[in-house]
């Protein structure tokens, strides 16, 4: 073989089409090529480029943007040894070590219209171990985190949450408006909850900037606004008595009880919306839904506690459990009188 002459590391039959244009120097030489024989392939006008360090691209032309999405994992990652792997271990797992994608490649994989498409974007976030001792460079930025969540695998590529995602793109972002387009659609989509993406907001400290705050004001209206139609959803399709909506509880001529999404008064059933965001301020928000709920049933009113999340997974058993709640009025003591008014 003359030495410019073009080289494929073969066998690569087990690898798919964008593993055999895109390896590390490690999968290289496993597959037989030496470091010489990478440099001579890399030389200017030659059929190979480096991608990122110890990353190479098989062929001249510019990346694809799956590419640069594998490379970047392949940069950031520490592959683990099948020696190593334990059996919960993935091919993926194997292949990149803990690395994801995560900000707006991430949110680009998922198909989120307010995130740039990925050719666009000038780097692809990865999210690595606090500990990883890499730089940040070419396309591979490098977002470090001392507890790492579990990916989700999308195309075949390990993806962070939607939340962590959220969280790390909104980290980037001064414009107040893209930060809001992103954060809206994650809620209505129904990629997650909002309060699972104000406690990655808050772990990463980025409710101290303005218009963070204000679009997460905004988030939460709108979780409020969809829990509450699926609430309606649940009493309509779910063949249950019309309630009440949105009222508060009030002692005749004594304290105010609490506000209350739905009641049914001559069953003394209440339905609550826990939509609270966990902030600072979390541990005193909770203590104040718990105190309510007590009092309440002191009074003899049931009250049925329900998520966003369950409402929009599991509507049909949050109609039974409200039924239930209902049916069970008969065998109770009548509960106290209370004052029903509108919020």
């Amino acid at each position: 073989m003359k030495h410019n002459t073009p080289l494929s590391p073969l066998p690569l039959s087990h690898l798919a089409d964008v593993q055999r244009r895109v390896l590390s120097v490690a999968q290289l030489r496993a597959h037989g090529v030496s470091a010489a024989r990478t440099t001579a392939q890399c030389r200017p006008g030659g059929p190979w480029q480096l991608l990122l360090p110890g990353v190479y691209l098989l062929h001249p032309g510019p990346p694809t943007s799956e590419e640069r999405l594998h490379g970047a994992l392949l940069y950031a990652g520490r592959p683990v040894l099948p020696a190593q792997a334990g059996p919960d271990k993935t091919d993926d797992a194997l292949r990149y070590g803990e690395a994801m994608i995560t900000g707006l490649a991430a949110l680009a994989l998922r198909g989120f219209a307010a995130a740039p498409p990925l050719l666009s974007l000038e780097r692809i976030d990865v999210l690595v171990p606090r500990t990883r001792r890499l730089r940040s460079t070419g396309c591979a930025r490098l977002v470090r985190a001392h507890a790492l969540p579990r990916p989700e695998v999308i195309t075949g590529l390990p993806v962070a949450p939607v939340p962590r995602a959220l969280a790390d793109a909104v980290a980037e972002l001064p414009d107040a408006k893209a930060v809001r387009r992103l954060l809206t659609e994650a809620v209505r989509g129904g990629h997650c909850e909002p309060a699972a993406v104000v406690k990655e907001l808050n772990r990463a400290r980025l409710l101290n900037r303005p218009h963070v705050v204000d679009a997460v004001d905004s988030l939460l209206a709108e979780g409020r606004a969809l829990a509450e139609d699926r609430l309606y959803e649940l009493v309509r399709t779910g063949g249950l008595p019309d309630p009440v909506w949105n009222v508060d509880l009030r002692l005749p001529g004594g304290p105010h009880l609490g506000g209350i999404d739905a009641y049914w008064p001559e069953q003394a059933v209440a339905v609550e919306l826990d939509t609270r965001a966990p902030r600072h301020d979390e541990d005193a928000l909770w203590t104040e839904y718990a105190r309510k709920r007590e009092h309440l049933e002191r009074l003899g009113i049931t009250v049925v506690h329900i998520t966003p999340k369950k409402l929009r997974e599991s509507l049909e058993q949050q109609a039974t459990v409200v039924r239930t709640a209902l049916m069970a009025a008969t065998d109770r003591d009548p509960a106290a009188y209370v004052v029903v008014l509108p919020r």
